[in-house]
């Protein structure tokens, strides 16, 4: 290719990354704060850990026949170990609980409670010796009384276990991210695919032994809402996460946890009449100050 060629491409791919990064960012603001909307939905007609584990696996049966027609190496043996333990975490845990919990607890509050995953993972970094500095064990004390806040609000106070279900799903989220950093993963969409595809087996076993059963006439509303967290949640949302991560800052792909629990919360109020009271506000408001701290100090630690 002879040097007059590549003014021309610069040219053709300004314009596309400049389309394309807003809708990516479109995307993980909007549509992966939205997906806690559509799980409530769902829940109307479709069991907590069978509705998980058919969401994976279809997107991750979906994802992974891409990659493979596109010629992506299967992972190791290894790969596919440390794929399921963190499959395990991220969505048997981590998605598994907060869609048990959404059958009690309203899904702006599940936003907000997971919100505090960063909270977790600052603490768990601590066992490989990445013990939080001064401005980070400030953000962890704002964000944990946040959290206590939240406690006292209707929704949460209502359902104690619902409670306990989503700060397990959190802690469990952050302690997979943090282990995985640290292993032989697959690579690239091929993870993904891996930890959807082991996420969902142990989802349903979890449901089938759990006397789970899915319905036999589920409602229109219901399919929707969970044929949207098959398309829309995992496997165009991620798709832009993966975009943004490498055509823009980290700072900017991960801005995402800060945007999603207010949109969790409006799509609440205005489409499924949630309520959302005092105790509530200020306890999503104190947890994502407590969670910026965090990310800051982190950034300016690294830099």
């Amino acid at each position: 290719m002879t040097d007059s060629a590549t003014p021309a491409i610069a040219t053709t791919e300004a314009p596309r990354d400049n389309l394309w990064l807003p809708l990516c960012m479109f995307a993980l603001y909007i549509i992966w704060g939205s997906t806690y909307l559509a799980i409530r939905v769902a829940l109307q007609s479709y069991p907590p850990f069978l509705l998980a584990g058919c969401r994976f696996a279809c997107a991750g049966l979906l994802l992974l026949s891409v990659l493979r027609l596109r010629g992506v190496a299967m992972p190791t043996a290894r790969q596919w170990r440390n794929a399921a333990f963190t499959g395990i975490l991220l969505l048997g845990f981590g998605n598994g609980l907060v869609c048990y919990a959404e059958q009690n607890v309203s899904s702006g509050i599940s936003a907000v409670v997971v919100a505090s995953m960063p909270l977790f993972a600052a603490l768990f970094a601590g066992l490989y010796g990445e013990w939080p500095s001064r401005r980070e064990t400030i953000g962890l004390l704002i964000g944990f009384v946040g959290v206590a806040v939240l406690n006292l609000g209707s929704s949460l106070s209502a359902s104690h276990l619902g409670a306990i279900a989503l700060l397990v799903a959190a802690a469990a989220w952050a302690f997979g991210s943090v282990w995985s950093r640290r292993q032989d993963m697959p690579a690239g969409p091929m993870n993904t695919a891996a930890q959807m595809l082991c996420g969902s087996a142990a989802l349903l076993i979890a449901g089938f032994v759990g006397g789970e059963k899915l319905p036999q006439h589920p409602s229109l509303h219901a399919t929707m809402g969970a044929a949207y967290l098959v398309v829309f949640g995992s496997l165009i949302a991620f798709s832009a996460y993966l975009y943004v991560l490498k055509h823009a800052r980290p700072a900017l792909a991960t801005s995402y946890a800060y945007v999603n629990p207010p949109v969790a919360v409006l799509f609440g109020v205005l489409l499924l009449g949630e309520k959302v009271g005092p105790f509530d506000l200020i306890g999503m408001t104190i947890i994502l100050v407590g969670v910026v701290t965090i990310t800051a100090a982190r950034q300016r630690r690294t830099r």
